[in-house]
This record gives C-alpha cells, structure tokens and sequence, in this order.
C-alpha cells in the first residue's frame, strides 16, 4: 500500500451470538485480548451446545421444557417482554431454614441451565398471534401491539405464549406461560428507575468474598434489603395521595440466570415489583469478559425509557459503589427538566468518593436536577416527601421499617467501634423546588447542619 500500512485480515471465528467476525491488523501491536478471549471461548461454547444437544435428542430427547416469561413494559400502542425456554432444572422454591448446601445446589441449578436453542413459539395477546424465534442461548423477545385499546385501569397486561417446537416426549400436554407487561396507567406522575445491587438489596460488590457468599450461600429469604427501601419504594409507587402507581423499574448486573430469586425477594419483602432489566448477557459471550461495557450498557437502558415515557419525569436511584453517580450525571446532562433527583446510596464510607459525587452534584445542579448521597432510605424520603413525591404520612413507616430492619452491631463491630461516616450531600438544582429537606441524621444521632 502505498501508506506503507499493511492490509486487514478478516477471519470468522465465531457464530451468530459473537457476529462471527473477527477483524485483525497485521500491523497493530497491540490486541485487545478481552475482545480475543470472549470470541474464542463464546465459539467454544457454542460448539459444546451443539453437540450437547445433539447427544440429547440421541438419547431420547430433551428433559421436560417450560417457558420462563420476564415482566416487560409497553404503553397503549405496543407491549414488550423477554423470556426464555429451559430445560426443568427441578429448582425449588426456597425456605427461610435452608441449609447453605440447599442454597449452593439451587444456585448451581440456575447458572448450569440447559437452554432450549431455537425453540418456536407463539404469543397471544387479545387475538393477536404472532410467532417468535429463540436465539441458541433460548432467549426470545415479544413486541406485540393490541388490536383493541388496552384497559385503562390495569397495570399489568398479560400476554400468553406457548411452545410450538420442539417438544419433549418426557411431558405431557402444551407448554404454556403467560407473561406480564407493564404500562402506565394515566394516573403516574412519574418513573423511578433503579439499581438492585448494594441499592436494594445488600450485596458487596466491591468484596468478593461478601459477593459470592451472599450470591451462592443466601436465598430470598436470608439476603437482606437495605434498612427502610421497601416502605420507601412502596411510597414512590403510591404517590403522595396513595392512587399515583408509579412505575419501578429495576437494572440489575447479575446474570438472567438469578431472575426468579430476585422476583421471589422482591415478594417476600413487599417491594413493588417492577420489569427487570439485566445488564449482563445470559450465557458465555464476548461481554461477560468486557465489564466495562455495562457503563454504557447501563446508560442505554435507561436512555431507552427516557424515550419510550417521554410525558413522564424520571427519579433514579443508585449507589456510590461503582459508576451510578457518573452514569446518572450523564443522563441528566442528556435529558435536561426530565430528571427530578439522582438518589445515591452511601455504601463505599470513603471521604474521597464522597467528594468525588460532590462535585458531580454541582454538575447535575447546574443541569437543573438535585443529587443527594444518603447513608440511608430515610434521608431519601425526607427529601421526596419535601417535593411533594411522597406522602409526609409515609415518612413514619420508613423510619420504623428502617427501625426493625437494622442490626444491631455484632461484638466485631462493638470492639472495632464505628466507622466515621461521610456527610449527607444534597446539592439542589435551579429548577428544584425551594423546600429544603430535613436535615439527615448521622447513625449516632447527630445532625447534618
């Protein structure tokens, strides 16, 4: 060439699930081994599919098959939901008195799930059919639009689906499920969108150890929200005169795979239950070995609901143990007078992130929004209830769910002392409104100011 640059390779690697396409330069000195690795081990494991099956069908056939429908959204033109056909891996319903060896063996059952590759089926909604095509991981999507007007008092609108193909010989009768999708009602002031890990639900993501222990070793019943979240949730859901039903939507970066215990925690803990939406991919791809993409993945997510609600205002809730506040901050400065507050929870105690989120709150301030990062769900709903998001009569159930759901500190935490807590930041926005908050107290009792 005449540049002096050599000429680009292009070798396929791959199928379907990685684009199959992988593009080298002969003179690039470096390579993007992340890129590399998740191309060569996606292909492998879709060879290892291939022939699992293969051997499967040869030996009778797979095991008894259901359809596992995700909560999915819509408004009035079109519903929306994910979902997924699996082999019955036998997982059952967890109890408060499992043993840690019940929880492991249901959690390996929920990771190791046989997926049904390119099942055929069918979604009905009114009478409305349409047919859907599973991709090899067993994943399918539903975007189906009602012939005739939605009831404008439900919720919840069901879509039923059933398995065409294939079918196994081990069951008998259909394979049906129906799934459920969410649309506004006229009723919703606004959307609140939210984090699940160390913002709902206690999970340690910063700490391994703590991460795999409260992932493989607890259930539904034995993780742990975050002291006072449900009764704060169910108030955003409520409104501030009990009839608002506000939409929650919850982002999450666990795998598909821990759907249904997240579901079932949601339940036993009276949170509101909302759609789901995962930032990780379901089985083994080129993303599980590039986390950095959940960033922007992240950011997509909540882009994309930004724009399928565009009359609705948006609360998101997050925490300061990874990238919430810098991923928040972007989509208020995108989304200017559609953000009504950033919420962040305080779960890394370090006063050099504290200041790092100050001077983001200056940003989302600047953008016309309000960013404050609490220690707890209380110092939230003082200031929701302050804007009139909630109802003041629901901050008393906050503080005495916030009350039961706290520990009392270990002999550990006794002799060690407590760990100085950073101070509450609130920094309001030109647009906010001028009523300012409470004043958020400290675990020892002390004020802010």
């Amino acid at each position: 060439m005449a540049d002096g640059r050599r000429a680009l390779r292009t070798r396929r690697i791959g199928g379907a699930g990685v684009n199959g396409v992988l593009i080298l330069s002969e003179g690039e000195q470096v390579v993007d081994w992340r890129r590399v690795l998740g191309h060569l081990v996606a292909n492998a494991e879709e060879h290892f599919d291939q022939l699992k099956y293969r051997l499967a069908y040869a030996l009778g056939g797979p095991d008894p098959i259901k359809i596992v429908p995700y909560r999915g959204y819509g408004n009035r033109q079109q519903l929306y939901l994910k979902g997924r056909v699996l082999e019955d891996q036998g997982i059952i319903e967890s109890r408060d008195n499992d043993s840690l060896w019940d929880n492991l063996v249901n959690m390996y059952r929920r990771i190791e799930s046989d997926e049904v590759p390119h099942a055929r089926l069918k979604a009905r909604l009114q009478d409305v059919e349409q047919e859907v095509l599973a991709d090899e991981e067993g994943m399918f999507d539903v975007c189906i639009a009602p012939r005739h007007p939605l009831p404008a008092d439900r919720l919840w609108h069901s879509v039923e689906l059933e398995l065409v193909e294939p079918l196994s010989r081990k069951q008998a009768g259909p394979v049906r499920a129906t799934g459920y999708a969410l649309v506004p009602l006229p009723s919703a002031r606004l959307v609140v969108i939210s984090d699940i890990d160390d913002t709902v639900i206690e999970a340690d993501v910063a700490h391994l150890l703590n991460l795999a222990r409260n992932v493989f070793l607890r259930n539904a019943h034995t993780r742990l929200p975050f002291p006072g979240v449900a009764a704060f949730y169910r108030a955003l859901f409520h409104g501030p005169q009990g009839d608002a039903m506000n939409p929650i939507f919850y982002v999450s970066n666990s795998p598909w795979n821990l759907y249904d215990l997240l579901s079932e925690f949601f339940q036993l803990h009276d949170i509101p239950i909302g759609p789901i939406l995962f930032l990780r991919n379901y089985g083994i791809s080129e993303e599980s070995f590039m986390p950095f993409r959940h960033q922007a993945h992240k950011l997509g997510i909540i882009r994309q609901m930004l724009d399928f609600y565009p009359d609705l205002p948006f609360i998101l809730i997050g925490d300061s143990g990874q990238k919430d506040p810098e991923i928040y901050a972007e989509v208020v400065d995108q989304y200017q007078q559609r953000i009504q507050a950033v919420y962040i929870r305080n779960v890394s105690l370090e006063r050099a992130r504290s200041e790092g989120i100050g001077e983001l709150a200056a940003r989302v301030a600047a953008a016309g929004s309000t960013l404050i990062l609490a220690d707890d769900s209380l110092a939230m709903a003082e200031h929701a209830a302050a804007q009139g998001w909630i109802s003041p009569a629901a901050l008393a159930d906050i503080r005495a769910e916030k009350e039961k759901d706290e520990q009392p500190p270990g002999p550990v935490e006794k002799l060690l002392g407590a760990e100085e807590t950073p101070p509450a930041i609130i920094v309001e926005g030109k647009n906010a409104r001028a009523s300012a908050p409470p004043a958020t107290k400290r675990p020892d009792g002390s004020g802010d100011g």
